[in-house]
């Protein structure tokens, strides 16, 4: 296979003629100097030396078509041919008969002579060195006492560089850190498990530099957790493989999709995954993951995205490529198969309308995407027939939201579900996670039992070892009384409270049980494990950083043992919602469209001109799929129209929801270009918003700069002009004409034709937990606007 060429030592004549090639000067006096030596321990005679030099300058005339050597070529030329041979034939006699340590002794001399004062390194150009070689002296330098790895530590920083480049990711800023972390050891290990050449990608580089950093913190004493740490056993497979399928598979038309049209890139989509899906893998990368399978055995996998622009600063690509899920139960070949399909369904994803879109509106269409694999063993263990971890979730350094006004941002907060992430990460139908804000871990964001109830979690999602196949269930159907960890997860509803589990056992009826993940929560060990955590990689990266995570948990009664899982880690730009503004005290009430006082963020949005509304409750009355879901493709379609312009979306419940009755069943690409997003909850016809902070969906938020508000109109104390909304003309059919027979569900509001040539302004003040949306007369300088 290619990759084990790869790993070959290279020839020490090479390793020899790279180090000479330094001294271009001195290279000649060395040479003689090499050529005493190789007579003086009678490795070649003299004679015999020089005879062999001119029979293979003759072979090289031969070579190079000199039919007449004494008519075609000059003395002098022959004279140079000549010292070229006998340089080459030089190198290969001393480096297959002497050790590199003879070669530094004969040339330390020669260089003190010059530079008496100077010690001596003799290197190469890494840059231009195979990887072996830099392998090779990096583990060299390491091995090195202090003080003489002191003398070199500028090569061997060097080398580590130039494979972290090659081998993981060339973002300097990432470089800049990692150097510092990583050691030829490590870079070893991930090349050892590397299928193929090029780099593993952002998602595999990020979770590789965050456990260094954690490790060092932890050895200089920096981090103390109190609680073991790890991260899965993890393989890659270099980005370069990527085109190794497009090559071989005949796929080169998929790499213009980036310049085609929106409405092209989505009508074309489900041709390529076909054409990516039948496509076939190289046999050296066949092979490779046939090995792989063997090493990890009959444990669940997982198969994630590394592309080499994920997980960048300002650029997270946040749920844009795809991940699966490889139970890895059916015989040898069936998981190859699965294992396969599972690559290809993620190399499909490179060409989602989604991620085309984000990279148009991050300014990366031009950028050469390659995708690289992550293939992970999944954390967790088996309970029966399901293999899940005990708890998995997000977290945040920073808080971005606050539900009370105790809560401090720089603390952090988490989003914890019970078994697979995929629920804390993904917005799903009718099902919440946990919310934590590290400084208070105990105040939750919901105010009573029925809410605590209400929104909790219902379902779980885990691989099924019997069936071979990852699913969701409903909580109480894998939820057992005898489950070790239930006292830290779960607590007994007893209709007017909720209660903590006393006791264990088999009198516990699962259905009165709610995952409530107090026991966890009010665990110090584990909240300041997970605050110590993320402050530490916040504190090396220089920005703040959201990670995620499992939990494994051991032992009962009081004596619960927790091991982290780290599962990926990625900083986030500092821009973020950090500027608010004082709401203003002198606005008339009929110029006040709608106020808000739960988890509000920091930011003003200023001079928008138009709002795009759903109501909610007339959107509960639409009574087909098929005409919701084109409801939000006109969503789409008009946040394409306005691009430019200055808007906002109003809509029911949750935007983005996975269950069209819930919300508006949008997508990134279908709001990217709006200023905030508003998530209306009516006693009727709408559903309360769920906090979408530490979702795909709220990085997609925070990157693009788009506000999220929650508004409760039924509240006391709120405000919902929607007055102005009913009697503001629909102007959706000039902006959209084609749009007509939905302009009762979607209307848009052209705000200074519908309120005398004024604007919305919306202040948000995070601080004190208030909103205020109003007209205002001129509009605001466009460099107030804190979005900006």
């Amino acid at each position: 296979m290619a990759e084990r060429h790869d790993s070959m030592q290279p020839p020490k004549v090479l390793q020899l003629y790279l180090e000479i090639s330094r001294y271009p000067i001195l290279a000649k006096t060395i040479r003689a100097k090499m050529r005493e030596k190789l007579f003086a321990h009678h490795v070649i005679d003299p004679e015999v030396f020089e005879q062999e030099v001119i029979e293979k300058a003759i072979q090289s005339q031969e070579l190079e078509g000199i039919q007449y050597p004494y008519e075609q070529e000059p003395p002098e030329v022959w004279q140079e041919r000549l010292q070229i041979i006998r340089d080459h034939l030089t190198d290969f006699y001393f480096a297959y008969h002497f050790p590199h340590s003879d070669f530094v002794e004969l040339v330390r001399p020669l260089l003190r002579q010059r530079a008496p004062q100077r010690d001596v390194v003799l290197t190469f150009n890494p840059e231009l060195a195979p990887w072996d070689l830099l392998f090779a002296k990096g583990e060299e330098y390491e091995s090195y006492t202090p003080e003489e790895k002191a003398k070199v530590q500028h090569h061997l920083e060097e080398i580590i560089v130039v494979l972290i480049k090659g081998m993981i990711s060339d973002q300097l800023h990432f470089v800049g850190i990692a150097k510092h972390f990583f050691t030829i050891a490590d870079l070893r290990e991930i090349r050892r498990r590397r299928i193929g050449r090029g780099r593993i990608g952002g998602k595999a580089a990020g979770l590789l530099l965050a456990y260094k950093i954690l490790q060092h913190a932890q050895a200089m004493g920096e981090l103390e957790l109190g609680v073991p740490l790890k991260i899965p056993d993890s393989y890659f497979i270099g980005a370069d493989v990527f085109y190794e399928v497009h090559e071989l598979n005949q796929l080169h038309d998929f790499h213009n999709q980036k310049y085609k049209s929106s409405e092209q890139i989505v009508a074309e989509y489900p041709k390529v995954v076909e054409a990516m899906t039948n496509a076939r893998f190289p046999e050296h990368v066949t092979l490779r993951l046939r090995e792989i399978l063997q090493e990890i055995g009959p444990h669940p996998i997982i198969v994630r995205s590394s592309s080499l622009l994920e997980d960048n600063l300002g650029s997270a690509f946040a749920g844009k490529y795809d991940s699966y899920f490889c139970p890895n139960q059916g015989s040898p070949e069936e998981n190859l198969v699965a294992l396969e399909m599972a690559i290809k369904r993620v190399y499909a994803s490179v060409y989602n309308p989604n991620a085309l879109l984000y990279r148009r509106q991050k300014g990366l269409v031009d950028y050469d995407e390659r995708m690289a694999i992550l293939i992970q063993k999944v954390a967790g263990y088996a309970h029966g027939r399901y293999f899940f971890p005990d708890v998995a979730g997000v977290g945040f350094s920073r808080n971005p939201f606050r539900w009370s006004r105790v809560i401090r941002r720089e603390d952090g907060f988490l989003r914890l579900v019970w078994g697979m992430g995929t629920r804390a990460v993904d917005r799903v139908a009718d099902d919440y996670p946990r919310m934590v804000a590290l400084s208070h871990p105990q105040l939750r964001p919901e105010r009573n039992v029925t809410e605590i109830r209400r929104y909790s979690q219902h379902h779980i999602d885990a691989v099924d070892l019997q069936e071979n196949a990852f699913r969701s269930f409903p909580v109480e159907e894998v939820l057992t009384p005898d489950y070790p960890a239930l006292r830290l997860l779960a607590a007994l509803d007893q209709g007017d409270y909720v209660q903590p589990i006393i006791a264990l056992g088999m009198d516990l009826d699962v259905h009165n049980l709610v995952l409530t993940f107090d026991g966890l929560v009010s665990n110090k060990v584990f909240t300041s494990a997970m605050k110590a955590i993320m402050k530490t990689l916040e504190r090396y990266y220089q920005y703040p950083v959201d990670i995620e995570f499992a939990v494994e948990i051991a032992g009962d009664r009081g004596k619960n043992q927790f091991t982290i899982v780290l599962l990926q880690c990625r900083p986030l730009t500092d821009r973020s919602w950090t500027r608010g503004g004082r709401i203003p005290r002198d606005i008339p009430d009929a110029d006040k469209l709608f106020s808000a006082h739960r988890m509000v963020p920091q930011g003003i949005v200023s001079n928008i001109r138009y709002i795009v509304y759903v109501d909610p409750e007339v959107y509960s009355r639409i009574p087909s799929y098929a005409e919701k879901l084109q409801v939000a493709r006109i969503i789409g379609q008009l946040n394409k129209r306005l691009q430019g312009e200055r808007f906002i979306l109003m809509g029911p419940g949750r935007w983005g929801s996975s269950n069209i009755d819930l919300g508006v069943k949008v997508s990134y690409a279908d709001i990217y270009n709006t200023r905030m997003l508003v998530e209306i909850a009516m006693a009727k016809g709408g559903e309360a918003p769920e906090a979408s902070y530490g979702t795909h969906f709220f990085q997609d938020l925070v990157e693009s700069q788009i506000y999220p508000l929650a508004l409760y109109p039924d509240e006391p104390g709120t405000i919902f002009n929607r007055a102005f909304l009913d009697a503001a003309p629909n102007v959706l059919t000039e902006l959209l004409p084609d749009a007509a027979a939905y302009a009762d569900y979607v209307k848009v509001v052209d705000v200074p034709r519908a309120s005398g040539g004024r604007y919305l302004e919306v202040v948000m003040d995070g601080e004190q937990e208030e909103a205020l949306a109003y007209l205002t007369a001129s509009p605001r300088a466009m460099a107030e606007d804190a979005c900006s």
